[in-house]
């Protein structure tokens, strides 16, 4: 409808876009009832729908499409709709029926608002910094909203840029009053670029990244931290500035070369940039530092020391493993058993023990322990801490300097540790008495000493007083490391590793926020008839379970009592569904990948409306789409700008696309297009049949990194002897891409994938998310739920899941065994506040679920709160379990979706086939927006394919041909041999007429 159109006109109307938008309701019908005349009527008529749909009136109501007047005159049974043209004979006619609209309808007129709209747009350039464009829109729909009517454009653009242009001049006095003038020069200096050889600014040497990771590498990270700091990294105060703006402007800082920043005026505005840019690479400084002090300990010292002492281990005790497993299994049963049931009599706990092993296999297998391992083998125990230990010299070169640097903080469970780090790092920096090997036993914390490290920090032989300075130091050095994972030490300078705490809603932001975030999410002040509902829900599902587990269904419990599920039967493809593959995969036009984003852009005008330049505001050079098509292709192609540059074209010239890179390709210029695209697939009649939007899965697809970086990990799995990264994205059921984010290494999807649906921006919103089994957990299950969301994973080893119930003398029949587990409601019902604060903070987008997770679960040690926040989610996991034990279509759904996921990632990597498909950016912000718009080009890619296999399908119906809607649904949008993806890359539109490509025969196809 809009496609054509814009501010106060109206675009092409379809026949289902006049049915749906402006059809006359009763109300409507009594008013226009009231003119005699027809061309009154219809009129009055035109100009309700045009204020309902344009939001004002106006100049010349007849100023509408034909169709309109045509569709109007048919409602109102009005034979010759031309008589419409005398409606504008007498002017005060028009003027008359629009006052009365306006009173009848609770019009408002834009003066009577004017005043508070300005006070709105003021605070909200201040707060977001949105471009133009964005704001313009924004005051639109603040109108819209209360029904006021809509100024003429020029008023409203002026509106808009006195308040944006009144919130850049607060920016800079706000970011600039503060700065003392020698500060000021200082920070000026940066752009400097000094003669000689190394002609490069300090600014330019400050935003390099530390890519090596190596004691050496940490030393330079550091060095890189105190400069900035020295700069006022740290003690430059920004806090009454919204960060969102801050981050604006250090972005355009951080992009630009020194001399476009020398040449800023006036010098306030360059000052300002040069503030939040040192603010900001401070806190991204200081992530770099912790980012790769965990490299070191993961992948150079715990890893290292790991892997030779359990090769060691594996030497000496081929045998332990298989024993020890079986008394293991025994001894868990054992925990499970008396915390779940602690009066539970032990002829019944040997019932349960035996269901795992036998007492004759756990007599052998004590017997084969006590052979093989002493009760005191102080060798075995000490192997792994040996080895770390003896790699002191690898930390001792930046330990000191790590703990004077960073400004760290801590919880009570980490304070004595942080307390003892520092005063190591004093200890290490002091010259000492006392021989290298030790340290004086008086300054340093004897309670943080146990296990295996008490023997090797209190070595034989030590001279009086002194403890082993390896161990000792190694033996903080992993508790610092533990501790800094579980945020109970922090940085509060960093953004990624600073307290998940304080980012929680509290004190009167929470209260302020509490009844509208948890009406959001539907929680209850009081969980007592929440839980009754879940606890009839639970015992209703266990009993229709049981109750069927007898007939021919796919579940079964084995003489154990464990829950089995078959194996989902493939479903073959019927004949229709293959013929009507091959013929419609046949018919869709073949076309090169950059001529398909250049139609698709031209589509959706939106798509490049929402590339913005970095200062905010709209395009500032000629044939930008053209230039952006290029940009994305080359990185979503992994090939590069030269195959894509062209020099006689200015578009595409290889320093138009830099410049066009740098300025306007980001992340959330790339999140606006994308939304554009979502909302395009949405309309489409086959996506429709698809699915609704509501359901939606997150999977992730690994990258090889072959370059130095601190931002990858290793997994031998995945990426060989290298390291890597994963691109987590979540797709919806109508096959489109919604977000995506970029982790390091392959850590378990559970840490990441709900922060990935919370970065979702357009489309409907999933009501069911599907994920494999990397993302299980209860933690997860309870917060997804919070959240008001349903979650799904796939389930790994079924029988070894265990079911749960409120009620313990309820009788499930076969499925009593495996419905062992206890949800204890005392514990979610003590902590439901914070539980409830938790998931409105995290639907706030205030705090990471990432960091929250880590935070309350503790490598399977979880706080009271996070006790709290399983217990709710073992409801949800167990009614899960159930559903897939006893709903064949719930299972394939879910599967469906899974394969979905599947198809997107192998298109992905047809796509991103450059440089044999590896990352070899350094940067984290250059991996994401690389693979955000390898996720642009996908969804172009996937809104083309379905535009013209619904086409497809519309001919065949057309033509006779029997197409049935249960094989339709069965289509994909990710087909891709009609694409042309390799060699050089032409960016030119055919011109088609202002019509779409021609299908292709599907016979001849099959002829040729």
């Amino acid at each position: 409808m809009t496609d054509e159109g814009g501010y106060g006109r109206f675009g092409a109307l379809s026949r289902v876009e006049l049915e749906r938008f402006f059809y006359l309701d009763d109300e409507d019908r009594k008013l226009i009832a009231g003119r005699r005349r027809d061309y009154n009527r219809l009129g009055f008529a035109l100009q309700v729908v045009t204020v309902r749909q344009l939001g004002m009136f106006l100049a010349d109501p007849l100023d509408v499409p034909p169709e309109l007047i045509e569709y109007l005159a048919e409602q109102l049974a009005i034979e010759d709709s031309s008589c419409v043209k005398q409606y504008t004979d007498r002017d005060k006619t028009k003027l008359e029926h629009a006052w009365e609209i306006q009173r009848e309808y609770g019009l408002t007129s834009y003066s009577e608002v004017e005043a508070e709209l300005a006070a709105w747009v003021a605070d909200q350039a201040w707060v977001s910094g949105d471009g133009p464009k964005a704001m313009f829109a924004g005051a639109v729909d603040w109108l819209r909203k209360r029904q006021a009517l809509l100024p003429g454009p020029r008023t409203l653009e002026r509106l808009v840029t006195d308040g944006r242009q009144a919130a850049d001049q607060r920016l800079w006095s706000a970011l600039t009053d503060p700065v003392t003038a020698q500060s000021a020069s200082a920070l000026l200096a940066l752009l400097d670029v000094p003669e000689g050889k190394r002609r490069v600014s300090e600014l330019e040497r400050l935003r390099r990244g530390v890519f090596r990771a190596s004691s050496k590498g940490m030393v330079a990270a550091l060095d890189r931290l105190g400069d900035l700091i020295a700069l006022g990294g740290h003690s430059l105060d920004v806090s009454m500035v919204p960060q969102r703006r801050v981050i604006g402007l250090a972005t355009y800082g951080l992009s630009s070369k020194a001399p476009a920043l020398r040449r800023l005026e006036p010098r306030r505005n360059r000052l300002a940039v040069m503030v939040a840019t040192v603010k900001v690479l401070s806190g991204r400084a200081t992530d770099d530092v912790l980012e790769l002090f965990d490299l070191l300990m993961v992948t150079d010292l715990m890893s290292k020391a790991e892997r030779e002492s359990r090769e060691e281990k594996l030497r000496r005790y081929p045998r332990v493993s298989r024993y020890a497993g079986k008394l293991a299994a025994a001894v868990r049963v054992l925990l499970e058993m008396t915390e779940i049931e602690p009066d539970l009599s032990l002829e019944m706990m040997w019932d349960l023990i035996e269901n795992t092993a036998t007492k004759s296999e756990l007599r052998a297998a004590v017997a084969v322990i006590d052979e093989l391992v002493p009760v005191d083998d102080a060798e075995l125990n000490e192997q792994r801490l040996e080895e770390l230990a003896g790699r002191l010299a690898t930390v001792r070169v930046f330990l000191p300097r790590l703990m004077r640097t960073v400004v760290f903080g801590a919880t009570a469970d980490g304070a004595p540790v942080l307390v003892a780090m520092k005063t190591l790092g004093e200890l290490m920096s002091t010259k000492s008495k006392l021989p290298a090997s030790w340290l004086d036993a008086r300054q340093v914390d004897h309670d943080l000493i146990g296990g295996g490290w008490k023997r090797l920090v209190y070595r034989e032989g030590r001279p009086p007083e002194t403890v082993d300075r390896a161990a000792y130091t190694l033996c903080l050095l992993e508790q610092f490391h533990r501790h800094l994972k579980h945020r109970n030490i922090f940085a509060p300078q960093s953004t990624r590793w600073r307290d998940p705490r304080a980012q929680l809603l509290a004190g009167p932001a929470w209260e302020q926020s509490r009844e509208a975030g948890m009406n959001a999410l539907n929680l209850p002040e009081d969980p007592g008839a929440l839980l009754a509902e879940h606890a009839a829900a639970v015992d209703t599902a266990y009993r229709e379970v049981a109750a069927r587990l007898d007939s021919d269904g796919p579940a079964s419990v084995d003489e154990d009592g464990r829950l089995h599920l078959a194996a989902l039967k493939a479903e073959p493809d019927p004949p229709s569904l293959v013929d009507l593959r091959r013929r419609v995969e046949a018919m869709v036009p073949e076309i090169d990948l950059p001529e398909l984003v250049l139609e698709v852009m031209s589509w959706v005008p939106g798509f490049t409306e929402s590339f913005t330049h970095v200062s905010g505001n709209g395009a500032r050079v000629a044939d930008l789409g053209l230039s952006v098509a290029a940009v994305l292709c080359a990185n979503a192609m992994n090939v590069g700008f030269k195959p894509v540059t062209s020099p006689g074209v200015d578009a595409l010239t290889r320093d138009r696309l830099h410049h066009v890179d740098q300025n306007y390709v980001r992340s959330e210029t790339l999140t606006g297009a994308n939304v554009e695209l979502i909302k395009a697939q949405a309309w489409i009649e086959l996506a429709q049949l698809w699915g609704g939007g509501l359901l939606a899965s997150v999977d992730g697809m690994r990258f090889v990194v072959p370059v130095r970086t601190i931002h990858a990990r290793p997994n031998s799995k995945y990426f060989g002897r290298k390291r890597g990264i994963t691109w987590l994205n979540m797709l919806n059921d109508q096959s489109a891409g919604l977000s995506a984010k970029v982790v390091f290494g392959t850590p378990r999807d559970s840490l990441n994938f709900i922060d990935v649906v919370q970065l979702q921006q357009g489309g409907k919103v999933p009501e069911a998310i599907i994920t494999d089994t990397g993302s299980y957990s209860d933690i997860v299950f309870g917060l997804v739920h919070l959240i008001g969301k349903q979650y799904r994973p796939q389930l790994a080893n079924l029988p070894d899941q265990r079911l749960w119930r409120f009620d313990t003398r309820a009788d499930y029949g076969p499925l009593d065994q495996a419905a062992r587990g206890r949800i204890d409601t005392d514990k979610i019902t003590a902590h439901w506040e914070d539980m409830c604060r938790v998931a409105v903070s995290i639907n706030a987008c205030e705090v990471s679920a990432h960091d929250v997770t880590r935070m309350i679960s503790r490598d399977g040690n979880p706080t009271p709160l996070g006790q709290g926040i399983a217990h709710y989610g073992r409801i949800f996991k167990t009614l899960h379990i159930l559903r897939l034990a006893d709903d064949e279509p719930y299972r394939r759904e879910g599967k469906a979706q899974a394969n979905l996921g599947e198809g997107r990632h192998d298109l992905a990597r047809r796509i991103y086939h450059g440089k044999k498909g590896e990352m070899t950016r350094t940067y984290y912000e250059g991996m994401e927006d690389q693979l955000n718009a390898l996720g642009l080009v996908l969804n172009c890619t996937v809104l083309w394919n379905t535009f013209y296999t619904n086409r497809a399908l519309e001919q065949l119906r057309a033509q006779g041909y029997p197409v049935l809607d249960a094989d339709a649904a069965r289509l994909s949008a990710f087909i891709r041999t009609h694409i042309g993806i390799d060699g050089h890359y032409a960016f030119h539109l055919a011109d088609l007429g202002g019509k779409y490509r021609p299908l292709r025969d599907p016979d001849a196809h099959d002829d040729e």
